[in-house]
């Protein structure tokens, strides 16, 4: 009886040996992807924190450029204003092209496409950075989501050795399938859950 006892207990051990190194395999699989989705998540972390300068130094140029926009149509008025009061025509003809000077560097402020540094266009440059940031935000909230997965997964794996639990090992795996499914996102479809 002793001899039956044995060879089933070194069944026992070997079986669970070589599920435990299918759980190790498993295990090292999802560390591979746990390091490739907080990868991925640092630099989209960083690169919304470029974008994020980039669109306050816009949004700050516009204000610069909007501001010089109002000082000058200002001047203009008043000029006009001026106009009125002057009878001497060489100079009322002086005070007529300062004000047009004025009123074309207002509309030059307004638009240049050619540099797209006129407040219109730098609007747009502000969008297209807030878009972008946006963008890269998605990215790292889906990394970050995947990573968790990850170490979760990791964490059920570890617990299923040392329980002999393979249902965790199972659990693990379907954890891990959603830490693939977040990192997808973050990579091809940022945009496509709304994560914060």
């Amino acid at each position: 009886m002793e001899a039956h006892e044995k060879l089933e207990q070194a069944e026992h051990a070997e079986h669970a040996a070589g599920v435990n190194k299918q759980i190790a395999l498993l295990i090292a699989i999802m560390a591979l992807f746990l390091a490739l989705s907080e990868m991925l998540g640092k630099s989209a972390n960083t690169e919304a924190i470029t974008l994020n300068i980039k669109v306050s130094d816009t949004w700050n140029f516009f204000q610069a450029k909007n501001i010089r926009r109002t000082v000058v149509l200002a001047a203009a008025d008043e000029m006009k204003v001026e106009t009125i009061r002057v009878s001497d025509s060489p100079a009322k003809d002086a005070m007529n092209k300062q004000i047009d000077e004025w009123q074309k560097t207002a509309a030059r402020y307004r638009s240049e496409p050619e540099t797209r540094e006129g407040t219109t266009e730098l609007a747009e440059r502000a969008m297209e950075a807030e878009h972008e940031r946006d963008t890269a935000l998605a990215r790292y909230h889906n990394y970050e989501i995947a990573s968790a997965a990850f170490q979760i997964g990791i964490v059920l794996c570890s617990a299923a050795v040392i329980t002999g639990m393979f249902v965790l090992a199972w659990a693990a795996g379907g954890v891990a399938i959603l830490g693939i499914a977040f990192t997808a996102l973050g990579l091809f479809a940022p945009h496509a859950l709304h994560l914060g």
